[in-house]
């Protein structure tokens, strides 16, 4: 069913545009007028940065990590592809989490942000190990994964490998496969290239540099962690929040998962003005909401 939302008045009202396929079924309101929530937002401008603390593991590179002490079911954050646990999203996600204590987890994968290891040597299934990690290591009790981008494909990966931890899952813009599909789509002579210079130039507009370096051994090993082409062993409730004007990753991506995941609780919401991070304040103020309604829901 498509229903497009109301747009009522008020200061905690997510604007209007916003069209929400809801596939469980009933229809749930996943956003309410808080106007308690409404300073955090004003808030995270003056945050003050803090040291991280360091997950040790035997072997393998420190993970980066801030840690919120709470209630279950607990929030972790997963970032996107070369991103790091300080962006909007995911201090939004944390003030909230602390307003209300519960517990929450930031951190940042091998070779990124303020973890060890080399970004040429990451894979992703080094990064799915990374997340396996934090999960198994920092947090106790029923998770709710909230996967930004290429976090939102390792999302799925961690709720398929940990079914008894990870309670519910909320994706921003879910990049599942779509560093393997966009790498197919190139010429056979670009492929060739790349293959030769170890490396792809992979073209953004989120950095100065205007492209992102992705080793070619993270692209061959990608391919064995795609997860599109056959049903999903995910039963917990999933939301998948993707923008309509997304240029990175097609909101189609997000109505492909929800297709493969075998459980019902499914919703797709689709934000018409909603570009690929996600971080105006009303497109935070939604994914703060959605975690919300499931933190609720899960409490009951």
């Amino acid at each position: 069913m498509l229903s497009s939302s109301r747009s009522g008045q008020g200061k905690g009202c997510v604007a209007a545009g916003l069209w929400r396929m809801a596939l469980s079924g009933a229809t749930r309101l996943l956003w309410r007028e808080r106007l308690r929530w409404g300073p955090a937002v004003s808030r995270l401008g003056c945050r003050q940065k803090s040291s991280p603390s360091f997950l040790n593991r035997t072997d393998l590179p420190k993970l980066a990590y801030h840690k919120l002490k709470g209630k279950n079911p607990g929030v972790v954050f997963l970032p996107g592809l070369f991103s790091n646990m300080n962006g909007e999203k995911a201090l939004a996600l944390e003030d909230y989490c602390k307003s209300v204590g519960h517990a929450f987890v930031r951190f940042d994968y091998r070779g990124c942000g303020g973890s060890d290891g080399s970004t040429k040597e990451s894979t992703l299934g080094k990064w799915r190990k990374d997340v396996l990690s934090i999960l198994d290591e920092l947090t106790q009790g029923p998770q709710i994964l909230v996967g930004s981008s290429l976090g939102g494909w390792l999302m799925l990966h961690a709720a398929i490998a940990r079914p008894e931890k990870v309670a519910a899952l909320v994706g921003v813009a879910v990049a599942a496969d779509h560093l393997v599909a966009t790498f197919q789509q190139l010429s056979v002579e670009v492929k060739k290239e790349i293959e030769e210079k170890g490396e792809w130039r992979m073209p953004t507009k989120h950095n100065e540099e205007g492209f992102y370096s992705v080793p070619y051994e993270l692209i061959q090993e990608a391919e064995n962690h795609c997860v599109l082409n056959s049903p999903l062993p995910i039963k917990c409730p999933v939301r998948l929040i993707h923008g309509l004007k997304d240029d990175d990753v097609p909101w189609q991506i997000s109505m492909k998962i929800a297709e493969c995941v075998v459980g019902g609780d499914v919703d797709v919401i689709l934000r018409k003005g909603g570009s690929h991070r996600m971080k105006e304040k009303e497109d935070i103020k939604l994914i703060v909401y959605t975690v919300e309604d499931l933190i609720e829901q899960l409490s009951t």
